[in-house]
């Protein structure tokens, strides 16, 4: 089971007091943007806070990721000399539309580690797709770089991009979110859905983390702490989930042991596909500490 990342936590980049308690609210990952939450007049102040926050605030093992502007842009570049150096888990690229794109700033990275004596591939990368032809080269960014860890949509922008709005049943960006889940899962990179913007609307914020769970995605971004919990909840494997993988997983070691080619329970044939999802349902569950594996039961 790799890292988890169910949520991922927007904090502004100019906001001292959320900068300096993110990682009190239990999300998997937070991001400090620099980018759309921070005005022009703002960006030097924002990413000088950012930087000696990352350089002095004991996140206790939470993944810290940082939003930069693009490098097609007047202060890009200055994002990226200033947070390397500040060493996040992560940096976000906003609005990737080629691999290019993500090839730029593997480039630019490798130079300021090399520069700052930073071991080779410490910061990592994540790609925010948000636009026709983001998702149209949604693969070839997904693999640009064995730096890239994720890729992202971006819903708000794409939809603009799009010429439509954002609805309550997410039809308009369906196509694209089943896009970018196939572009991670063959480069064997995560997916994160996108944001839901509407912090009173509970039922549509869990309809929509039901849905990007069902689809696949790996989590979703976040923008209020009280968002956290519900998809800690939905991504976390239920207790009827997790007796049904131990029995599959039980079963095929009982066929193992007795040499048979043929697995069933209640009647069902149990097929690889079947045990890869039981293995996971059961490596969720250790690693969200629902459930405990006893000392030589091997399951798992």
């Amino acid at each position: 089971m790799g890292k988890l990342r169910r949520t991922m936590m927007y904090v502004p980049g100019n906001n001292p007091g959320m900068i300096k308690d993110a990682h009190i609210f239990g999300s998997d990952s937070i991001m400090f943007d620099l980018e759309d939450s921070v005005s022009v007049k703002e960006k030097d102040a924002a990413r000088f806070l950012v930087y000696n926050a990352l350089k002095t605030i004991d996140y206790e093992g939470v993944e810290t990721v940082v939003r930069v502007n693009g490098l097609d842009t007047p202060y890009g570049k200055e994002d990226f000399e200033a947070i390397v150096r500040a060493k996040p888990n992560i940096i976000r690229l906003p609005k990737t539309e080629k691999p290019e794109d993500v090839l730029e700033a593997d480039k630019l990275i490798s130079k300021i580690e090399d520069e700052a004596g930073i071991p080779s591939g410490t910061v990592k990368l994540m790609a925010a797709i948000e636009s026709a032809l983001g998702i149209i080269n949604s693969y070839e960014i997904a693999k640009a770089s064995p730096r890239l860890v994720a890729i992202a949509i971006g819903a708000e922008d794409f939809v603009t991009d799009m010429k439509t709005t954002r609805s309550l049943d997410g039809v308009e960006i369906l196509v694209a979110r089943s896009q970018v889940l196939l572009a991670a899962r063959a480069a064997g990179i995560y997916a994160l859905d996108t944001v839901f913007s509407d912090v009173n609307d509970e039922e549509g914020f869990i309809n929509e983390v039901k849905l990007a769970k069902q689809l696949g995605f790996d989590g979703k971004s976040v923008i209020n702490p009280r968002q956290i919990e519900p998809v800690h909840q939905i991504y976390t494997p239920t207790q009827n989930e997790i007796e049904k993988s131990i029995r599959v997983l039980e079963a095929i070691e009982e066929a193992e042991r007795k040499g048979s080619g043929v697995i069933s329970l209640d009647g069902k044939m149990i097929d690889g596909p079947i045990v890869d999802r039981a293995r996971r349902v059961i490596d969720l569950a250790i690693v969200t500490g629902v459930y405990v594996e006893e000392e030589g039961e091997g399951i798992a």
